[in-house]
C-alpha cells in the first residue's frame, strides 16, 4: 500500500508543477480551506476537478489520493491507507480524494476522516454522489464547489483576453475565439490544441458512458446505451419523452428508457429541463428539453447532417446559466404559453418569476424578430414577468413592447 501511495505522490508533484490557468470562480478559497468542513468538488470528467483542487491547496502540505487507481482498489484497507498516508505526509494539513465515488462506501470512510478532524478536499465526477441513502450521513457537513469545462469568458483569459475590457485591437481576435468556443465548447484539453478536439472529446465521451455508466451501473446491453446518448445528444434542445424514446429507439421497456437516461445525467453529461407550471404534477408529465454539458460533444459525436448555429447558442446560454447557479427544475425552466409559444428559459427567485431568456442566432429577419418577441410578450403576460432578453450571437438592442422593454443581448455580453 505504501509503494501505491508513493507512485501517487510522484504523479502528484508532477501535476502539481505544472503551469496551470486559474478559473474564474465566485468561491472565497482561502475561508473555504480554513474551513473545517469537508470541499466536495464536483463535475464532468476531465473538466478541471483537480487542477481546481491544486490550486486551492497551492504552497500547503496536503496528502493525495487517487481513486482513479485500480490498484488503489484492489487492495483497499483503510487502516494500511491512513498509516502510508501518515509515513509518505508527515504531518499533512489536508487530504485531496480525487474521483473518491469510485471507492465503494466512500461516504463511510469519508465521515469517519471528518469526525476525526482531517480537512478534506473531495473531487468525484457524479451528480448524485450526495443523493444516495448512504450518502445522507455527510448532510451539513461539507460545501460544495461544481466545476464546469471552461466558459467563454474563461476561454476568453486563456487567449489573453479580458472579456469585460477588450481592447480595440484584440476585437478581431475575440470574435474568432467567440466564433470556435460556440462549436468546439470549452474543455480545457481542447482550448490550444483545436486540431484534437473532435477526436478528444469524442474519446472522453465513450469514455464516460463505458466507465461512469455501464461499467458503474452493469449494463448488459451497451449498445442500447449509447444508441440513447448518441440520439440525446444529436437532438440536444429538443423535447423528448421517455415514451416517444423507447419507441424511436426500440428500447427494451419504457422504465429502462427512463432509467438510462437517469444514469446519462450522473456523470454531467445532460441535463434535463422541465416545463415551468406552478402544479407539480402537470410539470412532470411535461416533456423534457435536452442539454449537453458542452458544445465540443455535439460536433465530436453528435449524428447531423448540417451546423445548427442556433441550437449551439441555445446550449451555450443554458451551460452558462448553470455555471450562474440556477438549477434545472428548481430556479430555471422553459415555457410554453396557452397559444403554444415557448419562451427557452425562465428563471425563478423565491416564489417569484425572475426572468424570461429567450435565443435566437439572429434576429435580423423581421419574421424572426416578431416570432421572438410575440413569444416572450405572451409569456410575460401569463407568467407576470417583464424582464424580459433575447440573446444573439453578435446583435445588440433594445426593443419598445406594450409589456415592456426587450433587451437584445450579444452572447460575449451575456457571458460577462
Amino acid at each position: 500500500m505504501r509503494n501505491i501511495i508513493l507512485k501517487q505522490r510522484n504523479e502528484r508533484d508532477g501535476l502539481y508543477s505544472k503551469p496551470y490557468i486559474e478559473r474564474d470562480t465566485k468561491y472565497p478559497i482561502a475561508e473555504m480551506l480554513k474551513n473545517p468542513l469537508i470541499k466536495l468538488i464536483t463535475g464532468p470528467r476531465r473538466a478541471g476537478k483537480s487542477v481546481f483542487a491544486f490550486l486551492m491547496l497551492r504552497g500547503c502540505n496536503f496528502a493525495y489520493l487517487n481513486f482513479d487507481d485500480q490498484q488503489l482498489l484492489d487492495r483497499w484497507d483503510e487502516d494500511y491507507v491512513e498509516d502510508a498516508l501518515d509515513s509518505v505526509y508527515p504531518n499533512y494539513e489536508y487530504l485531496m480524494l480525487d474521483e473518491v465515488q469510485n471507492l465503494p462506501g466512500w461516504d463511510m470512510w469519508v465521515s469517519k476522516l471528518y469526525r476525526n478532524g482531517k480537512n478534506l478536499i473531495i473531487t468525484g465526477s457524479n451528480a448524485n454522489m450526495l443523493s444516495s441513502e448512504m450518502a445522507t450521513m455527510l448532510t451539513g457537513r461539507y460545501l460544495q464547489i461544481e466545476i464546469l469545462p471552461f466558459s467563454l469568458a474563461e476561454t476568453m483569459a486563456a487567449n489573453g483576453i479580458d472579456i469585460n475590457d477588450i481592447a480595440p485591437g484584440q476585437m478581431s481576435k475575440a470574435s474568432i475565439v467567440r466564433d470556435d468556443y460556440l462549436r468546439f465548447g470549452g474543455y480545457p484539453e481542447t482550448v490550444f490544441a483545436r486540431g484534437i478536439a473532435k477526436n478528444y472529446l469524442a474519446t472522453l465521451f465513450d469514455s464516460i458512458l463505458l466507465k461512469d455508466v455501464a461499467q458503474r451501473h452493469k449494463i448488459r446491453k451497451t449498445p442500447d446505451l449509447y444508441s440513447l446518448a448518441t440520439y440525446m445528444l444529436s437532438n440536444f434542445c429538443n423535447l423528448f419523452s421517455s415514451n416517444e424514446l423507447s419507441k424511436e429507439l426500440n428500447l427494451a421497456s419504457v422504465t429502462t428508457t427512463k432509467k438510462y437516461c437517469d444514469f446519462l445525467c450522473e456523470p454531467y453529461l445532460f441535463f434535463y429541463l422541465p416545463r415551468f407550471n406552478n402544479k407539480m404534477k402537470l410539470m412532470e408529465k411535461a416533456d423534457r428539453k435536452a442539454y449537453v454539458v458542452d458544445n465540443g460533444f455535439v460536433q465530436s459525436s453528435a449524428f447531423n447532417l448540417s451546423e445548427n448555429l442556433g441550437r449551439l447558442l441555445e446550449n451555450q446560454v443554458f451551460v452558462e446559466l448553470l455555471r450562474s447557479g440556477y438549477v434545472p427544475g428548481k430556479t430555471l425552466f422553459y415555457y410554453w404559453s396557452k397559444n403554444n409559444r415557448e419562451v427557452d428559459f425562465v428563471t425563478k427567485k423565491a416564489n417569484k418569476v425572475e426572468q424570461l431568456i429567450q435565443v435566437s442566432y439572429s434576429i435580423s429577419s423581421p419574421k424572426t424578430k416578431q416570432r421572438e418577441v410575440a413569444a416572450l410578450t405572451e409569456c410575460s403576460k401569463e407568467l407576470f414577468c417583464n424582464d424580459m432578453t433575447i440573446v444573439t450571437f453578435s446583435e445588440s438592442d433594445t426593443l419598445n413592447t406594450e409589456k415592456g422593454n426587450i433587451k437584445v443581448v450579444p452572447i460575449m455580453d451575456f457571458c460577462r
